[in-house]
């Protein structure tokens, strides 16, 4: 008896499982999340740099917060397997690019570190997106974000950089 009762209850829970994930026609429905706009796009700190950064190289470049590397570099080599590339950048991202204003083009890659970058899983993936802005010929600059430099300092460093 208790044998067929526990039989009926996976029956019933496949059954219900089933019916869930399937809508009319078979197919199976994706979850749908819910998400919420986000009150700030910058960090503090970051987006108290990103005005200096403005002001120091605006009228030359278009500065860029938040690119991640698809954007920046092409994982279409030959000879590699491009998904796997893709994959391998897909969620890494830089604090700020700076494009020329001509072709928006990328020039420089800009890190702002806080001490989250002193970890070691930290270290291990800034160790990673150098050696592949690197390898494609995009520089990357880091700032210490404790440190505070006014708008010719960093003007000066990123001509630095991109010369």
């Amino acid at each position: 008896m208790a044998l067929i009762i526990f039989l009926l209850i996976i029956i019933v829970g496949v059954v219900f499982v089933v019916r869930t994930i399937r809508s009319g026609g078979g197919e199976i429905q994706k979850p749908k999340y819910e998400y919420r706009k986000k009150q700030f796009f910058l960090t503090r700190s970051e987006n108290e740099f990103y005005k200096k950064l403005v002001e120091a190289v605006g009228s030359e470049y278009y500065v860029f917060a938040q690119a991640h590397l698809p954007t920046l570099v092409d994982h279409k080599i030959r000879g590699q397997d491009w998904r796997a590339a893709l994959a391998h950048i897909n969620r890494k991202s830089v604090d700020f690019v700076l494009c020329d204003k001509q072709y928006i083009s990328p020039k420089l890659a800009i890190e702002l570190d806080d001490s989250s970058h002193e970890r070691p899983d930290r270290r291990e993936r800034d160790e990673e997106v150098e050696r592949i802005l690197k390898y494609a010929g995009v520089p990357l600059l880091r700032f210490q974000n404790h440190i505070n430099l006014n708008t010719t300092e960093i003007a000066t460093q990123i001509r630095s950089a991109i010369n």
